[in-house]
Protein backbone atom coordinates (compact mmCIF):
# COMPACT_ATOMS: atom_id res chain seq x y z
CA UNK A 1 0.00 0.00 0.00
CA UNK A 2 2.43 2.70 0.94
CA UNK A 3 4.69 1.46 -2.72
CA UNK A 4 1.62 2.03 -4.28
CA UNK A 5 0.96 5.68 -2.63
CA UNK A 6 4.62 6.93 -3.13
CA UNK A 7 4.11 5.86 -6.96
CA UNK A 8 0.93 7.85 -7.36
CA UNK A 9 2.32 11.03 -5.41
CA UNK A 10 5.43 10.75 -7.99
CA UNK A 11 3.33 10.75 -10.56
CA UNK A 12 1.05 13.51 -9.93
CA UNK A 13 4.24 15.73 -9.00
CA UNK A 14 5.88 14.60 -11.96
CA UNK A 15 2.99 15.49 -14.37
CA UNK A 16 2.34 18.80 -12.62
CA UNK A 17 5.95 19.81 -13.60
CA UNK A 18 5.90 18.59 -17.09
CA UNK A 19 2.41 20.70 -17.36
CA UNK A 20 4.13 23.74 -16.00
CA UNK A 21 6.67 23.91 -18.42
CA UNK A 22 3.74 23.81 -21.69
CA UNK A 23 2.27 27.51 -20.09
CA UNK A 24 3.82 30.74 -21.53
CA UNK A 25 5.66 32.64 -19.27
CA UNK A 26 7.07 36.39 -18.86
CA UNK A 27 10.23 35.46 -18.26
CA UNK A 28 10.42 33.62 -21.42
CA UNK A 29 9.22 37.11 -23.23
CA UNK A 30 11.70 38.75 -21.42
CA UNK A 31 14.72 36.82 -23.12
CA UNK A 32 13.20 36.16 -26.56
CA UNK A 33 12.80 40.24 -26.34
CA UNK A 34 16.41 40.71 -25.38
CA UNK A 35 17.68 38.23 -28.16
CA UNK A 36 15.65 39.24 -30.92
CA UNK A 37 13.83 42.95 -30.62
CA UNK A 38 16.42 44.86 -27.93
CA UNK A 39 18.57 45.36 -30.91
CA UNK A 40 16.91 46.30 -33.79
CA UNK A 41 14.48 48.37 -32.01
CA UNK A 42 17.05 50.43 -29.81
CA UNK A 43 14.81 49.87 -26.79
CA UNK A 44 13.97 47.37 -24.09
CA UNK A 45 11.39 45.28 -23.72
CA UNK A 46 10.54 47.46 -20.73
CA UNK A 47 10.07 50.41 -22.87
CA UNK A 48 8.23 48.16 -25.68
CA UNK A 49 5.41 47.12 -22.62
CA UNK A 50 4.64 50.29 -22.09
CA UNK A 51 3.33 51.51 -25.11
CA UNK A 52 0.28 49.88 -24.97
CA UNK A 53 -2.10 49.17 -21.74
CA UNK A 54 -2.89 45.90 -21.14
CA UNK A 55 -6.32 45.74 -22.34
CA UNK A 56 -4.44 47.18 -25.29
CA UNK A 57 -2.18 44.52 -25.78
CA UNK A 58 -4.72 41.72 -24.76
CA UNK A 59 -7.07 42.52 -27.90
CA UNK A 60 -3.68 42.88 -30.18
CA UNK A 61 -2.93 39.22 -29.24
CA UNK A 62 -6.51 37.92 -29.19
CA UNK A 63 -6.98 39.39 -33.05
CA UNK A 64 -3.63 37.66 -33.90
CA UNK A 65 -2.15 40.98 -34.39
CA UNK A 66 0.69 41.12 -32.36
CA UNK A 67 3.76 40.97 -35.13
CA UNK A 68 1.80 43.14 -37.02
CA UNK A 69 1.70 45.63 -34.15
CA UNK A 70 5.45 44.65 -33.30
CA UNK A 71 6.39 45.59 -36.69
CA UNK A 72 4.99 49.04 -36.57
CA UNK A 73 6.78 49.82 -33.41
CA UNK A 74 9.65 48.27 -34.97
CA UNK A 75 9.79 48.48 -38.24
CA UNK A 76 13.33 46.57 -38.43
CA UNK A 77 12.38 43.68 -36.33
CA UNK A 78 12.30 40.27 -37.68
CA UNK A 79 8.60 38.98 -36.94
CA UNK A 80 8.45 36.66 -33.77
CA UNK A 81 7.63 32.91 -34.32
CA UNK A 82 4.67 31.26 -33.95
CA UNK A 83 6.25 29.90 -31.22
CA UNK A 84 7.15 32.44 -29.14
CA UNK A 85 4.16 35.10 -29.84
CA UNK A 86 2.28 33.32 -26.37
CA UNK A 87 5.36 34.02 -24.11
CA UNK A 88 6.17 37.51 -25.83
CA UNK A 89 2.58 38.57 -24.75
CA UNK A 90 2.53 37.28 -21.33
CA UNK A 91 5.53 39.71 -20.65
CA UNK A 92 3.92 42.76 -22.72
CA UNK A 93 0.97 42.25 -20.73
CA UNK A 94 2.37 41.83 -17.42
CA UNK A 95 4.49 45.05 -17.91
CA UNK A 96 2.19 47.17 -19.66
CA UNK A 97 1.43 50.67 -19.17
CA UNK A 98 -0.93 50.56 -16.67
CA UNK A 99 0.47 47.23 -14.83
CA UNK A 100 2.50 49.11 -12.27
CA UNK A 101 5.24 46.28 -12.69
CA UNK A 102 8.55 46.93 -13.91
CA UNK A 103 10.74 43.80 -15.20
CA UNK A 104 14.10 43.27 -13.60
Amino acid sequence: MKKLLVLILAVVVGLGLISTSAFASSSKGQRVIVKRLKRPCGFNGGVLAKKHTQEEWTSIFKAGKLNDELKKICPKAKPLKKRYVKDVYDFLNNYASDSGNVPS
